[in-house]
């Protein structure tokens, strides 16, 4: 399976009773290269702007792939290589997902995943590949000067965490235990 962070566009059918889109296909995801097996939905409302949720992900056996969308309002949603011995590792791409663009970001294995809301009231969906394990959930705090995500957050707002995500390890301070696979960090447009 490819490790390629992706950016996708639905097409969307118009007409004068609004839209219709498909968001998710297997046979042509797969034809894509995203071939992991979904086994969970998660929905998320962040109330106000600025709510930071991650950088999550979980470790082996239950890693998991996501593939995230923004239903209503807006997110900059944020991927970071944490695959040890990956010439990218501690790099990160970002793309701003809203229910106006309909702009899906996959996420696969290997790297850690985190937005902050920039509408109030934002809701986001994600599929995952493994379901939820409490003993395998990891992450990486969202401030990490190594990894220097710019959140565009305006300078008045600061990020509404959980106490968890407050306090994420440093990069530095974890062992990852995903391995590179060859195929350096880069965000796909399709």
């Amino acid at each position: 399976m490819a490790s390629k962070v992706v950016l996708l566009s639905s097409k969307r059918f118009c007409d004068e009773r609004g839209w219709f889109a498909e968001v998710y296909n297997e046979e042509i995801f797969a034809g894509l290269g995203i071939a992991d097996r979904f086994v969970q939905d998660n929905h998320s409302l962040s109330i106000p702007i600025g709510t930071l949720r991650g950088l999550h992900f979980q470790t082996p056996p239950f890693e998991q792939a996501k593939l995230v969308r923004c239903i209503r309002g807006r997110i900059f949603d944020v991927a970071v290589d944490i695959r040890r011995s990956s010439p990218t590792f501690g790099r990160w791409v970002g793309a701003e997902l809203s229910s106006e663009n309909g702009k899906q970001l996959y996420i696969p294995v290997g790297f850690a995943h985190g937005f902050v809301t920039l509408e109030p009231s934002t809701e986001v969906t994600y599929k995952v590949s493994s379901l939820y394990s409490p003993e395998n959930d990891g992450g990486i705090l969202w401030s990490d000067p190594q990894i220097g995500i710019d959140w565009p957050l305006p300078r008045d707002i600061e990020p509404i965490l959980s106490p968890k995500d407050g306090r994420q390890p440093l990069l530095n301070d974890f062992d990852s235990p995903f391995v590179y696979d060859g195929i350096p960090l880069e965000l796909v447009e399709l």
